[in-house]
């Protein structure tokens, strides 16, 4: 049972973790349409998106989780 329940929390972190890459994605890309980003928000944008997935791979080698 004990095994069971760790995988459907890796799952429901998983997804919390997709979700927070899609957003990171998102933003970048719906600021890049409203308005000419300044150097440093290009690299604020894609440091978070780096980090995103960068939790989200490491996630998927402790767990063994993926879609």
């Amino acid at each position: 049972m004990h095994g069971f329940a760790s995988n459907v929390l890796s799952c429901e972190e998983r997804e919390r973790l997709e979700e927070e890459l899609f957003e990171a994605r998102t933003r970048g890309r719906n600021l890049s349409r409203l308005r000419h980003l300044t150097y440093r928000e290009r690299v604020a944008l894609d440091a978070r998106e780096q980090a995103a997935q960068a939790r989200l791979a490491s996630h998927e080698v402790e767990h063994g989780c993926r879609r």
